[in-house]
């Protein structure tokens, strides 16, 4: 990579007129409009998407965060584009980014200059869209990022409280991109630049007033129109998409709504060593742009800047998440020496200190992992390799894992390197008697890659609601608690394992939140790190919150839907706290649990 001009906007890819004519341009080819603000780092999706469409040839313009609240300048000053507009939300879901579990309003952005609020629109795949069509009706509007992509069929939306059509409808897009969109989005502006077809181009999503469905090719999915009608249908829906979308050659999948047919193309298989590579290594400048200068620290950058991530991808399928429906159960590793370039280029950045903040993904310790024999991965549908137990043909040492820390530790200039990321502790603690591997990877990561607390998610204590959330027993963690502790007392450390846990999920109740106080209390923690479950879309967790039931066995589950239900679990990880003692009293007394509460408060 280049070295940093912060002061050059030439380096960074154009946001206004200006910058398009230092450039020497009348006319960009593909204009991205994001939520979010433009960070020049390969951890947000606009900047990534707009560096592999740039090193394919084509010039690309981003205008982020444009103002949606006053004339419309920010969505003319670019002008329209040669090919396409392309449109994000940005790096999360607009409504969780603006909204608590509890539906209030937050007071920050993270993706914001100086952390404000208020700079982007609820729902901006729509509100962008909308205002680019009513401004350039003849230009093409292509959808992506996570907020479209996990929005692209009918499905549940917790803060309208009801089932709504596919982001393409309610936007008038013109085609959505679902997934990892990097190579889908160059097959996507080659086609459309030669005038080829653009029907054809992996995960790609558009809608048809006829269609004819090929049973060996095409998966159909219950009407929008009947899911209305139907809960169990919107249900049997789901199944079918997760399922294909675990599958390592995933069919077609079409929707029918009014008139229409949603119909989104296979997607392609996960990224190969080389692919992503290709990716992280194109010139990232690694800081926000120069427009930004005097605007405030942009805090998700802050948190990220000498982070660094060496894969994609989870097979762990937890019923909360949105990242094996986004990024796909198979793990894409990068390379060795992709991941030690770009060590070498945080440490050429001005002002690093030292600190490699993060070496992980979407879970930490996945890295390089896959099954042992392809053909069984090919073949298999399931869309967990951890849950309900581990494969017998997933490859889990942490060999590879170990040698990557040890050559980043050892790279000059660089002084401690911490994982930030989340480990999966199963995948750790998973045979570690006989694993020598696991047993150098706890040691070090603990000892030597921590700031003296370790995070891990075990997420609840009742093992019938870590099964809802496809999560393994409690027991687990309870035995790296004590392999932690074991370690930390042979080296004479005062170090810290942090559980990560959430309320009101789906089939929890009181009692199983009153029971995890007893339990976490005993093992000596005041619970820090928590939250309410907040359904999002294209989850499992969020469909059974909507239907009241698990649509893989049509088991009827209890649900914590309003506020005050919602707030009288979540008080139970902070019993400790004077104002929710008295509540707690009363509720388990009422409840008849009085060998829970004199456990609790004795």
């Amino acid at each position: 990579m280049s070295n940093l001009f912060p002061n050059n906007n030439n380096n960074f890819l154009p946001t206004s007129a200006k910058e398009m004519k230092q450039l020497g341009w009348s006319q960009a080819d593909i204009i991205i409009f994001s939520g979010d603000a433009y960070i020049d780092h390969p951890a947000f999706a606009a900047a990534v998407i707009g560096r592999v469409l740039q090193s394919e040839g084509y010039k690309v313009a981003i205008v982020p965060q444009p103002n949606w609240q006053d004339d419309l300048r920010d969505f003319k000053k670019l002008g329209k584009p040669k090919l396409f507009f392309a449109v994000s939300a940005g790096n999360m879901d607009s409504m969780v980014n603006h909204y608590t579990a509890y539906k209030r309003l937050r007071s920050d952005d993270a993706y914001t200059p100086g952390g404000k609020a208020g700079y982007r629109p609820d729902y901006p795949s729509i509100v962008y869209t909308k205002i680019l069509k009513a401004l350039y009706p003849e230009s093409f509007v292509l959808l992506g990022g996570i907020e479209a992509s996990m929005r692209r069929f009918t499905h549940y939306d917790y803060w309208q409280n009801k089932l709504m059509p596919s982001f393409l409808i309610e936007s008038g897009a013109d085609a959505l991109i679902y997934g990892q969109g990097e190579y889908p989005v160059i097959e996507f502006a080659k086609n459309f630049n030669s005038r080829k077809c653009i029907f054809e181009v992996p995960q790609l999503v558009y809608s048809t007033n006829s269609f004819k469905p090929n049973k060996e090719t095409d998966i159909v999915l219950t009407s929008h129109e009947d899911c209305l009608k139907n809960k169990k249908a919107f249900a049997e829906n789901f199944v079918k998409i997760e399922t294909n979308s675990n599958l390592f050659k995933g069919k077609r999948l079409v929707q029918k709504y009014a008139n229409q047919f949603i119909v989104a193309n296979r997607s392609n298989p996960s990224l190969s060593t080389e692919q992503i590579d290709y990716i992280y290594d194109l010139p990232f400048q690694r800081v926000p742009h120069p427009r930004y200068n005097s605007k405030g620290n942009i805090p998700a950058y802050e948190m990220i800047r000498n982070s660094i991530n060496i894969h994609r991808g989870c097979f762990g399928a937890c019923s909360f998440c949105t990242i094996s429906a986004h990024q796909g159960k198979f793990i894409s590793s990068r390379s060795e020496k992709s991941i030690l370039n770009e060590v070498q280029n945080i440490i050429n950045t001005h002002g690093f200190s030292g600190h490699i903040t993060d070496l992980g993904g979407p879970s930490a310790n996945m890295y390089k992992m896959q099954g042992i024999d392809p053909a069984i991965c090919e073949n298999c549908k399931k869309p967990s390799c951890l849950y309900p137990k581990i494969c017998n043909n997933l490859n889990t040492t942490h060999t590879e894992l170990n040698n990557l820390y040890e050559k980043v530790a050892r790279t000059k200039g660089v002084k401690k390197l911490s994982i930030g990321s989340g480990i999966r502790h199963d995948l750790a603690i998973y045979n570690y008697e006989k694993d020598n591997s696991k047993q150098i990877y706890l040691e070090n990561l603990i000892i030597n890659h921590t700031s003296g607390r370790l995070k891990v998610a075990p997420e609840h204590t009742s093992d019938h609601v870590l099964s809802l959330m496809r999560k393994p027993s409690y027991k687990l963690f309870e035995k790296l608690l004590s392999i932690f502790n074991s370690i930390i007392n042979k080296k004479k450390l005062n170090f810290q394992l942090i559980p990560y846990f959430i309320s009101s999920h789906p089939g929890c109740n009181i009692n199983d939140m009153a029971k995890l106080a007893v339990i976490t209390k005993q093992q000596g923690y005041r619970l820090e790190q928590t939250q309410d479950f907040t359904p999002t879309p294209c989850t499992l967790s969020t469909v059974i919150y909507y239907t009241g039931m698990n649509p893989y066995t049509g088991e009827k589950i209890k649900v914590a839907k309003s506020i005050d239900e919602k707030r009288a679990q979540n008080k139970y990880f902070y019993w400790y706290k004077p104002m929710n003692k008295p509540l707690i009293i009363k509720e388990l007394k009422k409840l008849k649990l009085h060998d829970i509460l004199s456990k609790i408060y004795g």
